[in-house]
């Protein structure tokens, strides 16, 4: 059997997309598996890293905002996407895929697409609750359509092939002991949050958690806090301490990336960070409560819908960027530390959404759909 998979753009594309092709080679080993992206996107790293064979195909997006630089871009955007109906084609001339899955980005569109024509069997995969535009437009094409969670169905608009699968995670994480996680960062019975804002750093996010930062270390002993600022945020964050008057310690422990991310959620007993769909899908799956701030940035504003579906389990709360003060989050904090049990139970039902058996379910779907 041979597999394509087409994904790009972000991580929480591209890793949902390992994870279906680390799946179909457990259940199938034989499986050829081939990806398609751009050589330009991050795309291009990760797959190759992971070892698979690699096509390009050159898709960009609409630049909305206008200026000679967007409409230069544009212009090249319209070029590619004149050339990626013969290039898609080539592409399965080349491969010959039994099977092709999209997994979001604007490399899925023409790669999906093209299958659907020439008979391949496709399948797409949606991590968020408001749909991509890629995903909407394929939906009435392929044969199976996956989605993460129930409130994608509907928007995806065609639900007698939507199957909810939930989002699939990096197998770590199932494989973590909370209390060796924890011991492992000497944290003792203090509180633990975990705080960041993306591999380069959200402005705003470190902004509100230098003040964060400063009242705890005024007011709380009993918690130990590690933040990552991101690349761009480690100049920003070092001239807040100095401003604000907080030293990064053994209790606020300071770093650009985290690198061990399964072991310090489980560590974790409050997550202050994005809404991205595999962000929350770690934090459903590892049980942890969170106060969610959604990237403004991001198309459809689908990382708010994402996070509203958390809050309204009673598991997050989400604080929009465009009402966030360092005040804001302070108070929030302190409200959820002031009443015993609270993280708790709000990870008991960040954990009643997790779907640990997401991969199971991709390829019970995909098995009955290659017989």
């Amino acid at each position: 059997m041979r597999v394509l998979i087409a994904a790009g753009g972000t991580a929480g594309h591209i890793n949902p997309a390992l994870a279906i092709a680390g799946a179909i080679k457990a259940h199938c080993p034989q499986a050829e598996i081939h990806f398609a992206g751009r050589k330009g996107g991050m795309e291009f790293d990760l797959v190759k890293k992971a070892g698979y064979p690699f096509h390009h195909i050159e898709v960009n997006g609409i630049q909305r905002s206008l200026s000679v630089k967007n409409i230069l871009r544009n212009v090249e955007c319209m070029w590619h996407l004149a050339l990626s109906g013969p290039r898609a084609k080539k592409m399965m001339r080349e491969v010959k895929p039994d099977l092709v899955i999209g997994c979001g980005g604007y490399v899925s569109g023409p790669v999906v697409r093209c299958a659907a024509h020439m008979g391949i069997r496709t399948a797409i995969h949606e991590q968020n609750a408001f749909p991509g535009v890629t995903n909407k437009l394929l939906a009435k094409d392929v044969d199976v359509i996956f989605a993460a969670v129930p409130a994608a169905v509907e928007k995806l608009g065609r639900p007698e092939k939507t199957s909810v699968v939930g989002n699939p995670v990096r197998p770590e994480l199932f494989q973590q002991d909370r209390q060796a996680a924890r011991a492992r960062i000497n944290a003792g019975d203090r509180t633990v949050i975990l705080s960041f804002g993306g591999s380069l750093g959200a402005r705003r996010i470190n902004e509100v958690v230098s003040d964060l930062a400063a009242w705890e270390q005024k007011e709380r002993r009993d918690i130990l806090h590690i933040h990552a600022t991101g690349s761009r945020g480690v100049e920003l964050f070092e001239r807040l301490a100095k401003e604000k008057g907080f030293e990064y310690n053994e209790s606020l422990r300071v770093q650009k990336y985290i690198d061990n991310m399964p072991e310090l959620l489980s560590a974790a007993d409050l997550v202050i960070g994005r809404a991205g769909a595999l962000t929350l899908a770690e934090l459903e799956v590892m049980g942890r409560a969170s106060i969610l701030i959604p990237s403004p940035n991001v198309a459809e504003n689908h990382q708010y819908y994402n996070a509203l579906e958390l809050q309204k389990a009673g598991a997050a709360v989400v604080l929009e960027e465009k009402d966030l003060t360092g005040e804001r989050l302070v108070e929030e904090v302190k409200a959820l530390l002031a009443e015993p049990g609270k993280l708790t139970v709000m990870g008991s039902m960040a954990h009643a959404l997790a779907e640990p058996e997401s991969l199971e379910k991709i390829w019970a779907k995909l098995s009955d759909l290659m017989k």
